[in-house]
C-alpha cells in the first residue's frame, strides 16, 4: 500500500485561563499527487513547445534544401540552409542540455570563498550593482553559486528591470550568508509566487521555468532555501540563505 501524507499544524489557545494545546491534521496524499501530475503535464507541453518550435522549423529546411538540389541553382543557398540547421540543433541541444544539468545536479563541493571576488566575477558576465562590499567569506560551491547568481540576474533583466536597477546585497543572516536579489522588473502575481520555483514553470513566452529551479536546488543542496517576495515600489526580492 502506497504511503499517506499529512499535515500536522499545532496552536496553543486559552480558555478559562488554562492553557489548551490543539492540533490539527489534514490529509495531503491527493494534493501533493494532484501537484505531481500537474507538473509533469506542465513538463511535456514545455518539452512538446520545444521540440516542435525546433523540428518543424528543421523539416521546412530540410525540403528547401532538396528544392535547391533538384534546381542545381545553389547560389550560396545550402550554405544558409546548413547554417540554419546547425543553429536550430544547437539551441534544442542547449534545451536538453540544461534540463540534463538539472537532473544530475552533483552535491556542492565547498570550499572557502570570498563574497567580493564571487559577486566581482559575476559581474564581468553580467551586470548589475552591488550596494556594499561584503567583507566575509562563506563556505560553498563557488560555481554552483555563481550559477545562482547569473540565474536570478538574467530572470530580473527578462522581467523587464534595468540593469542599474538590479541590487545585490550580501549580509550576515542566522548563522549564514543571504544573498539577497532586487529588482525593478514587472514582479509577479500571487499564482506566480506559489509556483516560480518549481520545475517546468514559466509565465514567459518560450519560457523552460528553468532558471529559479535550478537556483532552489543548488541552495537546497547548500542546506539552505529560497524566498520570494515583491519589492515595495515594483520588483521581486530574492532570498538565498545558505548556512555557514
Amino acid at each position: 500500500m502506497d504511503g499517506e501524507t499529512y499535515q500536522l499544524t499545532r496552536r496553543t489557545f486559552y480558555l478559562n485561563t488554562r492553557e489548551h494545546v490543539l492540533l490539527l491534521i489534514a490529509r495531503l496524499t491527493q494534493d501533493l499527487r494532484r501537484q505531481e501530475l500537474d507538473i509533469w503535464k506542465r513538463a511535456i507541453r514545455v518539452v512538446n513547445h520545444e521540440l516542435n518550435n525546433s523540428l518543424a522549423p528543421i523539416h521546412s529546411l530540410f525540403h528547401s534544401a532538396g528544392v535547391v538540389r533538384a534546381r542545381m541553382d545553389d547560389d550560396g543557398r545550402l550554405a544558409e540552409i546548413n547554417s540554419a540547421i546547425a543553429e536550430r540543433l544547437a539551441s534544442l541541444q542547449q534545451f536538453i542540455d540544461g534540463y540534463a544539468h538539472l537532473a544530475r545536479l552533483p552535491k556542492p563541493r565547498r570550499e572557502r570563498v570570498a563574497w567580493s571576488d564571487l559577486l566581482a566575477a559575476v559581474q564581468r558576465i553580467v551586470a548589475f550593482a552591488v550596494e556594499t562590499r561584503p567583507s566575509h567569506e562563506a563556505m560553498i560551491d563557488r560555481a554552483q553559486i555563481e550559477q545562482v547568481l547569473i540565474n536570478l540576474v538574467k530572470n530580473a533583466r527578462e522581467a523587464g528591470s534595468a540593469e542599474a536597477d538590479i541590487v545585490v546585497r550580501v549580509v550576515r543572516r542566522d548563522g549564514g550568508s543571504a544573498l539577497i536579489v532586487e529588482d525593478r522588473g514587472q514582479g509577479m502575481d500571487d499564482e506566480t509566487l506559489r509556483h516560480a520555483l518549481l520545475p517546468f514553470y514559466s509565465t514567459k513566452p518560450g519560457g523552460t521555468g528553468l532558471g529559479l529551479a535550478l537556483a532552489g536546488e543548488i541552495i537546497d543542496a547548500h542546506g539552505g532555501n529560497v524566498r520570494l517576495a515583491r519589492r515595495e515600489g515594483g520588483g521581486m526580492v530574492v532570498t538565498c540563505w545558505i548556512p555557514d
